[in-house]
């Protein structure tokens, strides 16, 4: 009897060449190859979902081009702006077309 603790039972296929790649990693670390495998998932996992050098180098190419493109003003003139966006919110719209009450 097995009895596998913490442990789940999987099934599934590989192509002909990862199947030999693994043969030979458990060979040559002398575990078997399910150990193998949890390892390299293991190591694999935080490293997933990151970006590649390439995208990452296209990405800040990107954001230095926006960055640019931002006009460069006084503080003041932008904080004074910022004053009167949030004053007309504040005051609500009205437009011509806007219901009167």
């Amino acid at each position: 009897m097995v009895v596998w603790f913490c442990m789940v039972k999987m099934t599934f296929t590989i192509d002909e060449k990862t199947a030999e790649t693994l043969r030979r990693i458990a060979e040559r670390v002398r575990r078997p190859q399910s150990q193998v495998l949890r390892e390299a998932i293991r190591y694999y996992e935080p490293h997933a979902g990151q970006l590649s050098v390439e995208e990452r180098k296209k990405r800040v190419k990107l954001f230095d081009r926006v960055i640019a493109r931002i006009p460069e003003r006084p503080a003041a003139e932008v904080d004074h702006e910022l004053r009167e966006i949030r004053r007309s919110r504040r005051q609500g719209w009205r437009g011509k077309n806007s219901l009167r009450r």
